[in-house]
């Protein structure tokens, strides 16, 4: 399969990036990037665009895909709610637009988060701005599937570019094996999403659109692939 990943630079996508280059049935993975990665593979191919709420500049760089990995995403700590959507709803619509344009048949994953309001209502900003965005994507004409993990545990390197979450994760690392004993229905790794993402991509459209950390851990396991 033919695969694009925006926010490759980030910690989850960091993560499905790796899966991508591991997994055999992965042939070729472009990343739309502003700035360049410092990774090299004979299956990757990057495209550095600075506007991403305008992908018409290099829209022919998506023929033939059959699935977008989409983890490009931004703390709403400190962002009024028109920045964070901006970043969270426009970038994300703008590219899934961008993307299906001429693959009829193509996957979109879309890493929202555990108490995404999909009421579009509540009172947490950050969650109804995903829900919105959630909403927007499940209704467009193609395989769409929303991640909604809890704590992810980073695998491989990945490294989140928040400075705050990297702090988190740092202090917190030690206690995944603890968390995944005592709330296994909320924690996953990197790994388990990029491989969850993957799979995915087989169903066509089938089974649940909306996917927690249980069934991201079920998909994405060692041996899901057979």
């Amino acid at each position: 399969m033919n695969v694009v990943i925006f926010g490759a630079s980030g910690m989850v996508g960091q993560g499905v990036l790796h899966s991508c280059l591991e997994d055999e049935r992965v042939a070729s993975v472009l990343v739309v990037v502003r700035t360049p990665l410092d990774v090299s593979h004979p299956k990757l191919r990057e495209v550095v665009h600075s506007d991403f709420t305008d992908l018409t500049a290099i829209r022919d760089e998506f023929a033939g895909l059959d699935a977008c990995f989409f983890c490009l995403g931004v703390s709403s700590a400190g962002l009024k709610e028109a920045e964070y959507t901006r970043i969270t709803y426009e970038y994300t619509l703008a590219a899934a637009r961008a993307v299906s344009a001429g693959n009829p048949s193509l996957t979109f994953t879309y890493v929202s988060g555990e108490g995404t309001d999909s009421t579009e209502k509540g009172r947490t900003m950050w969650a109804r701005v995903k829900g919105r965005t959630e909403n927007e994507l499940l209704a467009m004409p193609f395989h769409a599937y929303m991640f909604r993990p809890g704590y992810i545990r980073p695998r491989h390197g990945a490294v989140s570019r928040t400075a705050s979450y990297r702090l988190i994760y740092g202090l917190t690392s030690w206690l995944y094996p603890v968390l995944r004993r005592l709330l296994p229905r909320h924690v996953t790794t990197t790994d388990h999403l990029g491989r969850a993402m993957i799979e995915v991509t087989g169903l066509a459209g089938t089974g649940a659109t909306v996917l927690y950390s249980p069934d991201i851990n079920r998909l994405g396991a060692p041996d899901a692939s057979g």
